[in-house]
């Protein structure tokens, strides 16, 4: 443990996990908290009990995310009540060795989060684990088409596009919540910005934050299995995530019907009732704790990612890929060309439904190929990721940094008015 430290503070919209974000939000706040530091959690939802039963203080707004509840048009724009949170966090609490660690913001607390940061920017580190410092719609993607957006945000070709995947009026909310955030967020004056992938920093970037400030820091990847999965001898398809219309669930669905591959999707959304009406034949397994996916896994031929989206990392895919699962993922995805120059995955764009049908069928009955692939994620994708104790000592030397920004940057680069709800001490 690092002495210099008196408290890390780390800040999300959730304190449940419901994906990459707020699963990596959490983890590395009970992972700290495992070392000896003392550990705050501020979130936008109420704080889970079992936090405080790990040692960390949770406190919580009690709010919902924004597309559950009424009011959201506003407090997405400036979440009042987030912003006095955390001032009154910082009042009561701050100490000039105390740390800030900022993960999402997008769902409940809102740009606020950033005025609220102020009194403590020099202490505050910023994780991008998509684009919604740089883009209004948090993926530089043409939604309708799945095509990437090469305009700078809030530029008169951004302000033209018809990018929203919920229509004009949300892109034009979208856009008045991006210009607020640009106001408190200062971009050309940002903290350190950890990317999940070095290949987001271009993008950054476009938003005017400094490239010294960008720092990639990959994602930490528990493989679906310690040892190689015999993928030549399955024969099931994978589909890991949220059963919705940007995961691309659908298109895996359609894909698997056209090539006669068995499917099996892990995840829980809004769409899973819909398709699992139009595809009786593919078995929905719901939300499953890890061990059971990791059970899936070892009896599937290859894992499928079909985001319409970039998706910036790809936890899954990793996941997958270390464990001997080849993969199939669009080119978009930042990941697609270090896995294809593994020989791990094969990248086919998923709207391309024939596409997509033909390399699963190809894969289907091609044994040999599928081992040599299945060999090479597991031998060769080690560089792509990190393991959870190499990120925590990464995240610990960005905080180190941020005290002693002269001597620690070499070693941080290398390795709406609700009741405050308060669990732990």
């Amino acid at each position: 443990m690092n002495p210099a430290l008196d408290r890390i503070v780390v800040i999300n919209d959730l304190s449940h996990p419901m994906g990459g974000a707020s699963a990596l939000a959490v983890s590395s706040a009970r992972q700290f908290a495992e070392r000896g530091y003392r550990v705050t959690l501020l979130s936008g939802d109420a704080p889970d009990p079992a936090l405080g039963k790990a040692g960390i203080a949770a406190t919580g707004l009690g709010q919902s995310r924004l597309l559950g509840r009424g009011g959201a048009l506003l407090d997405g724009l400036w979440n009042r009540a987030a912003a006095r949170m955390i001032r009154r966090w910082i009042a009561a609490h701050d100490t000039p060795r105390t740390v800030y660690h900022l993960h999402g913001w997008s769902q409940i607390l809102s740009p606020s989060v950033f005025a609220a940061l102020a009194p403590v920017r020099q202490r505050l580190v910023i994780s991008a684990h998509d684009f919604f410092l740089a883009c209004p719609n948090g993926a530089f993607t043409r939604f309708k088409t799945g095509e990437p957006c090469p305009h700078t945000a809030l530029s008169r070709a951004c302000l033209a596009e018809a990018c929203d995947r919920r229509g004009q009026a949300h892109k034009l909310w979208r856009v008045a919540r991006y210009a607020l955030q640009r106001f408190a967020y200062q971009p050309q004056s940002s903290p350190p910005v950890l990317a999940i992938h070095s290949a987001m920093r271009p993008m950054l970037a476009r938003a005017g934050i400094p490239a010294e400030v960008i720092q990639s820091l990959p994602n930490p990847v528990i493989p679906f299995s310690n040892t190689r999965i015999t993928a030549e001898r399955n024969d099931t398809l994978l589909f890991v995530g949220r059963i919705e219309a940007t995961k691309g669930a659908d298109l895996a669905l359609a894909a698997a019907r056209r090539a006669s591959v068995p499917i099996i999707l892990v995840g829980d959304g809004a769409d899973r009732p819909r398709l699992a009406a139009e595809y009786p034949e593919a078995h929905f397994a719901g939300r499953l704790a890890p061990e059971a996916i990791g059970a899936l896994a070892a009896a599937a031929r290859m894992l499928v990612m079909p985001s319409r989206y970039p998706e910036p990392y790809g936890l899954v895919a990793m996941e997958a890929a270390l464990a001997g699962l080849p993969v199939i993922l669009p080119p978009t995805a930042l990941l697609a060309a270090d896995l294809v120059a593994a020989g791990a995955a094969n990248a086919v764009y998923p709207q391309d439904i024939a596409a997509h049908s033909a390399v699963l069928a190809a894969l289907a009955r091609d044994d040999g190929r599928v081992e040599a692939m299945s060999r090479a994620g597991f031998t060769a994708t080690r560089h792509l990721a990190l393991s959870p104790e190499e990120w925590i000592d990464r995240l610990l030397a960005h905080y180190a940094a941020r005290l002693e920004p002269g001597q620690a940057t070499a070693g941080a680069r290398s390795a709406s008015g609700s009741k405050l709800i308060t669990a732990g001490a």
